[in-house]
């Protein structure tokens, strides 16, 4: 594990969005305190009811978060990408144990913030806790809007409210599509809203008939009708 102090410029502490009203001073103090690793493709960074005492911040790539169900299947939580960040509980609670694990979506730069030095930031400067507490909201939002999703038996509505999620955190204007580069495999789509890996390619095959997307190949796919794709959640 190495000294992040090479990244400060770029990256770490100045696309995570807590540190955002940082100036250049402090955000270079953080860096300092910072603490480089690499996980390769499928590797864990954490398993659930591990303790930890850490801030993970994604530098690059993708981390999957996920529980494992009574049933032994695989439930996928969200997908972190460059800037987000988990871990922020175990900063105010010294017994909190993961309750998730999280493993590498592909080759990923993770840094890493003690509790202590994130207290410490916290400190010096006050108005992080704000902005902690207003992203553990925006997360819990998303929980709740995944286990309305779930609650479902139609499997067209969790799909398309699954499409909908990766547009608005990974989709890049194009004209007048979305083009999305997917961070999941076919099975990781089905594993995070509860279907097999044969729904998600026949309900993606219907919607592309339908005119609603677009299938580029197994890791992109096109909106190519954000209404009606709205529809089928609202």
């Amino acid at each position: 594990m190495d000294s992040c102090q090479h990244c400060s410029d770029a990256l770490c502490t100045r696309k995570v969005p807590i540190f955002a009203s940082l100036t250049d001073e402090d955000l270079g103090k953080i860096s300092k305190m910072v603490k480089h690793r690499k996980y390769k493709k499928g590797n864990a960074l954490i398993l659930e009811e591990q303790p930890s005492e850490t801030l993970f911040i994604v530098r690059k790539g993708y981390v999957k978060l996920l529980k494992i169900t009574a049933l032994g299947k695989e439930q996928i939580l969200r997908v972190l990408s460059t800037g987000d960040f988990f871990g922020e509980l175990s900063i105010f609670n010294s017994e909190e144990t993961s309750n998730f694990s999280a493993y590498a979506l592909e080759d990923t730069d993770i840094c890493l913030l003690t509790k202590s030095d994130m207290q410490q930031i916290i400190q010096e400067n006050p108005d992080i806790s704000f902005k902690l507490l207003q992203s553990i909201t925006r997360r819990l939002a998303a929980t709740e809007n995944l286990a309305q999703s779930l609650a479902t038996n139609d499997p067209e509505i969790r799909i398309a409210y699954m499409i909908l999620e990766l547009g608005h955190k990974y989709g890049r204007p194009d004209r007048d599509k979305l083009i999305i580069h997917l961070p999941l495999s076919r099975e990781e789509m089905a594993n995070y809203v509860g279907v097999t890996r044969e729904t998600i390619s026949r309900k993606f095959r219907k919607f592309e008939q339908d005119g609603i997307i677009e299938i580029n190949g197994t890791r992109e796919i096109a909106i190519r009708d954000m209404q009606r794709l709205n529809a089928y959640v609202d």
